[in-house]
């Protein structure tokens, strides 16, 4: 860990990073890319120490209400959360000058804050969004390894669900031969209509790898999945887009199910959905999405 002072914090599509680096260890990582200059070691998590400073600020200076999303970088609720509580502090703020709240994370850490989540949605709205990859717990800790496993982040989608809280799933990425078969596939649908989600995100059944993350995933391949780097090379090349000979079959099962079920399916209507902020003036209804 180590700290940092930042010019600003809110991006123009009104996301913030309070953390940049993750100790997720999540062997597909594309936060590992190189495209984004991350100029540390990726474990090595960089703290913006002003952010709380620079969010009141930026807050104050809007004109108009909006959603404040985080977690498209860096999973908000790294353990290093735990003590900082950088995110809580965050969720004060933005309960007290009245915005709405989303973000996007893999930890049940996100049950601490509970309350704030709850005070944030009755006053404006607040999203959680979870990522759901695979449904056979040995293997969520194969490539997820240091945060809690799907059955546990499904309990935190229950008990948000409980409390009244929207809830979205990021379905992805889905690693070839390895969690891309139709059993995967439906048993995480299943988890999702058994927690009432309101929409999933699910763009194809694969992954993607980009120069940074490329090298870290390939590594991660020859500990858990000998030989299977091999098999990836011969396939892929060195494309950006991996997707999976099952794609058709299994995005076919993603839609039919999807529509039973009446959840949000496709990625501009989930987008538009967590961007909505409520205004009883709808002329002046604010919009986002973060980088």
């Amino acid at each position: 860990m180590h700290f940092v002072q930042a010019k600003s914090l809110i991006s123009s599509k009104n996301g913030m990073n309070l953390y940049r680096g993750c100790t997720h260890g999540c062997i597909y990582c594309d936060s590992r890319s190189k495209i984004y200059n991350m100029n540390h070691d990726f474990e090595d998590i960089e703290v913006k120490q002003n952010s709380l400073e620079l969010l009141k600020k930026a807050l104050k200076s809007k004109k108009e209400k909006c959603m404040i999303g985080t977690g498209s970088m860096t999973d908000p609720y790294i353990p290093l959360e735990f003590k900082l509580e950088f995110v809580r502090n965050s969720l004060k703020l933005i309960y007290r000058y009245g915005f709405g709240f989303t973000c996007i994370t893999k930890s049940d850490l996100i049950l601490r804050d509970l309350d704030l989540l709850k005070k944030i949605n009755e006053k404006a709205k607040t999203v959680v969004q979870i990522t759901l990859t695979t449904a056979d717990e040995d293997l969520c800790r194969k490539i997820e390894p240091n945060v809690c496993t799907t059955k546990r982040r499904v309990e935190v989608l229950k008990k948000l669900n409980d409390a009244d809280i929207p809830t979205v799933v990021w379905l992805t990425p889905f690693l070839p031969y390895v969690n891309d078969t139709e059993e995967n596939i439906s048993k995480l649908l299943d988890y999702c209509i058994e927690t009432n989600v309101k929409g999933i995100i699910c763009f194809n059944i694969g992954l993607t790898l980009r120069d940074g993350n490329r090298q870290y995933f390939y590594k991660k391949l020859d500990e858990s999945f000998p030989g299977l780097k091999n098999r990836y090379i011969e396939k892929y090349g060195s494309n950006y887009v991996l997707e999976s000979e099952n794609n058709r079959q299994l995005m076919d099962l993603f839609y039919k199910k999807t529509a039973e079920n009446n959840i949000l399916n496709k990625p501009d209507d989930v987008f538009r959905y967590l961007r909505d902020f409520p205004n009883k003036d709808k002329s002046r209804q604010s919009t986002l999405y973060f980088n």
